[in-house]
């Protein structure tokens, strides 16, 4: 037996472990599991190059729990170390293995195999554990007394001896101590497996049950899988979700590696859109499912998995955020995203009409966040109207430029943001000629401001914000005034009834089948008010809300109220055409609905007798 000091410049290797490379103690669990399969890869490698000429054998990976000793096992039967190579891989924790046989190996394998890193990643063994052995048989070996045996407490000290192991590769026995005992649960264990481990390229048995898909669907070529494949796939990464709406299959190697499947998933109304879906792997280790930072900030709605060699496995998230080669494949994927959309809205537009509201959110948001997606999306971005058909921007552009350009040579598009609702509006708006846009998703109110600042000869205005005709007013219309007398008999009316400053008024003489009156809100105000209810508003929800109250004078009951010479009539005619206003927008509450509803079965009944 000998005894010797790990070649590092502190006391105890454990603070480093914890402070620079870990933040989190379950990951040991992963980096041993990675470096197992990383010596199992080796030796599969050995073996086709025809440098190993034994038999290569059964290759599953164990993982044991042994409550009564305290102790998890994880075995393989890979390459092994012999002495001189556990003294060189775990001892002088600088070099790193995998490296060195990257370099040597190079041109008779792929490179992207390679997982892990002996060394480091083995150290983070010693957040959950008192002490750990090695007990290791290289694949140049045939003789079982040629094992060795490592054993360490995590302080600089290591005794390394002979020991007889009968079969080829490693156990690497962790003697877990008492802050840890909860990873000696086989649940807890199993979690992590599922979590870190589901998807690695070798075999690997808990508790006699193989826990991972070798070849999840990713790792294969598009042309090599069915809708089938990429949904059964879906369902085994999120197993009680709907189907996906469809999915975007990533195979890249220049100027970067990288493969993955993102999924766009069906959209819930009434379920605010989950983010951090996607998960990110290095060569099928998980490494996280916080990919904020990592991939654009719109596509972490979408669910699925990305994988890369080039995101490096044992760092920080910030670290991962300020890497060049995240970012490269940040930009990548956003246009990959737009490539498949294109050609998605291309190759069946049918099919992406049905699927448009759903995906709208997604594409919306990414307009929204990314510039450069922005001016893609334009292409594909629909438009929904009260009818139910779809537009492209453009195509709406040229159905509503002639009626509904207004005579500062904008166009305006008329919008709802619940059809039901606001189906008066819609229906007057349409009557007299115009379009009416239906936006009820989460980011509408954003989309809208982002339009306009996009294109300056357009403008957006809610349907019910107000009075149509004053909103497409052009210089050959001639709106019918009346007289400031009967404007201000009018207003003194209201005022009597809902109280001086209530509201703006604008008199107007529009189409008898309009209301007699109509309650709406400035459309800047509120727009600002329903931005600041999904963030972004720097104003806040405080702002002010005067509401504006259009009177139609051609209306028979308003002719009716001016011409009647009882004041209580007067008031009583004034108050049902308010309240009509008032319902219509869904703010006639309590005891003045009750009163309404009284009095129209009261007129309904008068009509009757007559």
């Amino acid at each position: 037996m000998s005894k010797g000091t790990i070649n590092v410049q502190t006391e105890n290797i454990f603070p480093i472990i914890k402070k620079f490379l870990y933040s989190d103690h379950e990951i040991f669990l992963r980096e041993l599991v990675s470096n197992a399969v990383d010596a199992t890869l080796k030796l599969k490698t050995l073996s086709n190059s025809s440098e190993f000429k034994g038999e290569v054998g059964e290759t599953t990976i164990n993982i044991n729990i042994d409550k009564d000793a305290k102790t998890i096992t994880i075995s393989d039967a890979g390459i092994g170390m012999n002495a001189e190579e556990i003294d060189k891989y775990i001892n002088q924790i600088a070099f790193s293995g995998a490296e060195e046989f990257v370099t040597k190996y190079k041109d008779k394998m792929d490179a992207q195999k390679i997982i892990g890193h002996f060394g480091l990643g083995f150290y983070s063994s010693f957040m959950v554990s008192k002490s750990v052995e090695i007990l290791s048989r290289s694949w140049k070996s045939t003789d079982p007394k040629e094992g060795v045996k490592w054993e360490c407490d995590g302080s600089p000290e290591f005794t390394i001896e002979p020991t007889e192991k009968k079969s080829r590769g490693t156990d690497i026995i962790l003697h877990i101590n008492d802050d840890s005992t909860e990873f000696l649960e086989p649940a807890r264990i199993q979690n992590l497996l599922d979590k870190y481990c589901k998807f690695l390229p070798v075999e690997i048995k808990f508790e006699d049950k193989v826990i991972n898909n070798t070849k999840p669907a990713w790792v294969s070529k598009p042309s090599e899988l069915k809708e089938e494949d990429y949904k059964s796939f879906y369902k085994e990464l999120y197993p009680f979700s709907e189907d996906p709406l469809f999915h975007i299959h990533l195979n890249v190697d220049f100027p970067f590696n990288l493969s993955g499947i993102l999924y766009f998933p069906k959209y819930n109304p009434n379920v605010e859109p989950q983010k951090n879906k996607i998960r990110l792997y290095c060569n099928q280790v998980f490494v996280t499912e916080s990919v904020e930072g990592i991939v654009p900030d719109f596509l972490t709605l979408l669910h699925g998995v990305i994988d890369s060699p080039d995101i490096p496995l044992n760092v920080s998230r910030s670290y991962l955020q300020s890497d060049s080669n995240v970012k490269k494949i940040a930009s990548h994927i956003t246009k990959k995203v737009a490539d498949r959309l294109e050609d998605i809205f291309k190759e069946d537009r049918d099919e992406f009409e049905k699927k448009w509201d759903d995906i709208s959110v997604f594409i919306k948001y990414g307009m929204l966040s990314d510039d450069k997606f922005y001016e893609r999306a334009s292409k594909f971005c629909l438009f929904k109207n009260a009818s139910g058909k779809y537009f492209t921007i453009e195509e709406y552009r040229k159905l509503i430029e002639n009626e509904q350009t207004d005579k500062n040579k904008k166009i305006v598009h008329l919008y709802a943001i619940n059809k039901e609702e606001n189906y008066h509006y819609i229906e007057s708006a349409i009557n007299k000629g115009y379009d009416v846009l239906i936006f009820d998703g989460p980011l509408d109110s954003h989309f809208v401001n982002l339009m306009e600042s996009k294109n300056e000869d357009i403008s957006f205005a809610r349907v019910d914000s107000n009075v149509v005709d004053k909103l497409i007013e052009k210089e050959s219309d001639k709106i019918e005034e009346i007289a400031e007398e009967k404007k201000k008999q009018l207003t003194e009316i209201i005022e009597s009834i809902t109280g001086k400053d209530s509201y703006d008024y604008q008199y107007q003489g529009l189409s008898e089948k309009d209301l007699p009156i109509t309650i709406t809100r400035p459309e800047f105000l509120r727009r600002m008010k329903e931005m600041s209810a999904t963030g972004g508003n720097p104003f806040g929800g405080q702002m002010p809300e005067k509401m504006v109250l259009a009177v139609n004078t051609n209306h028979d009951l308003i002719q009716q109220t001016l011409a009647e010479t009882d004041e209580k009539k007067r008031k009583e005619k004034m108050k049902y055409s308010v309240d009509l206003a008032l319902l219509s927008q869904n703010m006639l509450k309590g005891e003045n609905l009750s009163a309404f509803i009284k009095k129209s079965i009261l007129m309904a009944s008068h009509d009757d007798e007559k």
